[in-house]
């Protein structure tokens, strides 16, 4: 096998990494290249459940789909997924096996290199099935307070001789000192993997930028590869919450008298945000995320997502008055979605000895549901019918639900017939064990229908919206970009050959 290895780091985290190798994935891909992503260490809340059963980072997943190959365990072996400001649940090849405090991860020597073993043993399994592994880094390699148990930047690249290439987001500011500060603090030893740069999200005349990117050379020693342009049309799968920290979704989906406002409530441990990609998608539905009852006062929908900290995000919800809004919001028939942990906070009882280890605690009370948490979480690809229409969704969850007194959302045979299978509607209020309902589009467009009919506004949704396609579409305006904008050549020649030689060593060259 020919070829060989990139990996994408970044000045940030957000810096553009995620769709950056998404990008080169999907490029490689058209151009024959069998092709597969990897990120050895991912810290997010937003995952899925993969073909062959395993809980892997949502970015992973979609940069196999750029590739065009099934998203896998080996995709991203570690996954941390924060509870609180202090622990988190660590995630190995797929499997939740406990949680960890930030001391206690990067403390145990030990335990770091069994998790490095682990890693490398999954990035060697890529390799020997796939002629390029385009591996992304997290957060920054420059976070030298992190680098002695260093998995997925430059502890990965030194273990596999990989050539890195930092990405910056020039649309933050400072991103020459931060490219060049970004190598300047690394020991020797990682400098020399550092082999080239890409400027991100690039609006204007490039031709302003062509000093800068010349002194940069000049002063690294090392090649800006392309400055890549601001694509305001890719944002689906979006892997860091801070994506829901402005607008959401294409940059058109501005609101009119036609339009559906859906709130979306930011749950302080919010997980799988992209549950409302779809929703976002459809001309005419303005997505905005909130975090206070008065911004969900004229929405026309209001949808409680998934969440990491269950009890504790319903006490948040209480603590500035956002329960009240929902219950009132429910009295009045307006529309209300609760998604895995949304919706086991509306149920009535929250049973918790597991996640919290709160015991029993009053939910609000606004479905008919009782939720257990169990040690062992459920990770599950189901399909059934919502009435006529067919929907496919993931399950990640510790909580089981029990459904009393109410007919099921979902269920294995069309028009509620079967075996129930998940959900449960009381009213305008609806609950879903189910991740990544809207990305079916006919269920998607019913639903809006309905909460549309519901809310009095003369919108009906596109019939030849298509989020699949459109999901693909964006892995081709990355890969175009990649095409148009990057010294493609040079970037083969790094994945072939590895870092040049003799590379300039910056700062103290301690």
């Amino acid at each position: 096998m020919t070829m060989g290895s990139v990996l994408v780091a970044g000045t940030t985290s957000d810096a553009g990494k995620s769709v950056l190798t998404a990008g080169i994935c999907r490029w490689l891909a058209r151009e024959g290249v069998r092709v597969a992503p990897f990120k050895a260490q991912n810290m997010s809340n937003n995952s899925v459940v993969a073909p062959d059963g395993a809980e892997i980072g949502r970015a992973q997943a979609m940069q196999a789909a750029a590739c065009g190959v099934p998203a896998e365990a080996a995709m991203n072996p570690v996954l941390l997924k924060p509870g609180s400001d202090l622990t988190s649940q660590v995630v190995l090849l797929g499997r939740a096996v406990g949680d960890t405090t930030a001391d206690g991860y990067w403390g145990a020597e030990a335990g770091r290199e069994r998790l490095l073993a682990t890693v490398l043993e999954a990035y060697d399994d890529l390799r020997s099935r796939f002629d390029v592994v385009v591996c992304e880094g997290a957060g920054s390699p420059a976070e030298i307070n992190l680098r002695r148990g260093d998995l997925a930047n430059m502890g990965l690249a030194r273990a596999r001789g990989l050539p890195v290439i930092v990405v910056g987001d020039i649309d933050r500011g400072g991103v020459f000192a931060a490219l060049y500060g970004t190598v300047a603090l690394l020991e020797p030893a990682d400098q020399a993997l550092i082999s080239g740069f890409v400027i991100n999200k690039f609006r204007g005349d490039q031709s302003l930028l062509t000093p800068g990117l010349l002194d940069l050379t000049a002063r690294t020693g090392r090649q800006v590869l392309g400055v890549l342009p601001y694509l305001t049309r890719t944002w689906l799968d979006a892997e860091d919450a801070v994506a829901t920290e402005s607008q959401y979704g294409p940059a058109d989906t501005a609101g009119s008298d036609r339009s559906i406002d859906v709130a979306v409530i930011r749950l302080p441990h919010i997980s799988n945000f992209t549950d409302v990609d779809g929703l976002a998608l459809e001309p005419g539905v303005c997505v905005r995320f909130v975090g206070s009852p008065t911004a969900l006062e004229g929405a026309d929908l209001v949808i409680l997502p998934g969440t990491k900290a269950t009890v504790a995000d319903l006490a948040w919800l209480r603590a500035r008055g956002i329960d009240r809004t929902l219950q009132r919001r429910a009295a009045d028939g307006r529309p209300v979605l609760g998604i895995c942990g949304g919706y086991q906070m509306l149920g009535s009882v929250i049973h918790d000895e597991v996640e919290s280890r709160m015991g029993t605690v009053a939910g609000l009370g606004l479905l008919p549901v009782e939720t257990r948490f169990a040690a062992v979480k459920t990770l599950r690809l189901p399909s059934g019918y919502a009435g006529q229409l067919p929907v496919a969704g993931y399950e990640i969850h510790h909580g089981s639900v029990e459904v009393r007194d109410s007919q099921p959302w979902f269920t294995s045979r069309p028009s509620g017939e079967g075996t129930a299978l998940d959900g449960c509607r009381a009213g305008a209020v609806s609950g879903t064990l189910w991740h990544g309902i809207f990305e079916n589009d006919a269920f998607r467009r019913s639903y809006l229908a309905e909460t549309a009919r519901i809310a009095g506004r003369d919108f009906v949704p596109v019939a030849g919206t298509c989020f699949a396609a459109a999901r693909q579409a964006q892995f081709d305006t990355l890969a175009d970009a990649i095409d148009s904008s990057l010294d493609t050549a040079a970037l083969l020649r790094l994945i072939e050959h590895g870092p040049a030689p003799g590379l300039s060593v910056l700062g103290s060259g301690r």
